[in-house]
């Protein structure tokens, strides 16, 4: 059974290296490209974007793909809807694997922003110094502000423009949480804006903005179709696939 694991997550690599250990399975990993030196998955692997709904089918159909398994990035909402597209045109099982998001717990200041343009409002009234963690798509958003300055962490540099004050941080968690305290406090920062990935991978910057009081701007994903089937754990993603093999052995 030939399945397309659209990746570039830890759950993905995750999953590709339980299902090419396992008879009956082909896998084939996918990765957008947007990170000069991505960590690949185990087994076969392509790089680059499809062409929208009609390159994905395409490719679908000359490759045998039997099977498409959706577990990219919770913010990758292009691909997905174009998998969810594609899948639906083709006939084939489409799988969408999504860790949770995360809860705001007691002593957290959060404020919800439903996409970045709100976001960028949101701070505007809430801080002087921001500590933007949104990877590098999505940062001219945040152009338009020249009375903040903001301290940008992303694992490569930000294409399109950027606000006229910043520092760019290029580094690849994760972090602790006291390496984050250490570096609100060293850049005195007095707001955090972070998309709500969710998983532990990225969680200690939330634990950093708590035990320094301030408040957490955090940007809501998109939403996925209303009838997509979602697995929020490998495991479960996992028993999905094996389930769906079970009639083909």
């Amino acid at each position: 059974m030939k399945t397309l694991i659209l990746g570039g997550t830890r759950e993905a690599r995750e999953l590709a290296h339980i299902a090419s250990g396992e008879r009956g399975f082909e896998i084939v990993s996918s990765l957008a490209g947007r990170v000069r030196d991505p960590l690949l998955p185990e087994g076969p692997v392509r790089i680059g974007g499809f062409g929208g709904v009609d390159g994905l089918r395409n490719w679908l159909v000359a490759n045998e793909v039997t099977v498409v398994i959706d577990a990219t990035h919770p913010f990758a909402g292009t691909i997905s809807a174009n998998a969810s597209s594609a899948a639906t045109d083709l006939g084939l099982p489409l799988l969408h694997v999504r860790r949770p998001g995360w809860r705001e717990q007691p002593g957290d200041r959060w404020h919800r922003a439903p996409d970045l343009d709100a976001a960028a409002r949101a701070v505007s009234e809430l801080g002087d110094r921001v500590f933007l963690t949104i990877g590098r798509q999505g940062v001219a958003a945040f152009a338009g502000l020249t009375d903040q300055w903001f301290l940008i962490r992303a694992i490569d540099p930000p294409t399109g423009a950027l606000p006229p004050q910043h520092e760019l941080l290029l580094a690849r968690g994760p972090f602790s949480p006291a390496d984050e305290l250490r570096l609100l406090i060293q850049y005195r920062i007095d707001v955090l804006v972070t998309k709500d990935s969710g998983g532990d991978q990225t969680a200690a910057k939330l634990a950093a903005a708590r035990s320094a009081g301030i408040p957490v701007v955090v940007v809501d994903r998109p939403e996925l179709p209303p009838t997509a089937i979602v697995a929020e754990t490998v495991s479960d993603a996992w028993k999905w696939l094996r389930d769906i093999a079970a009639p083909r052995s």
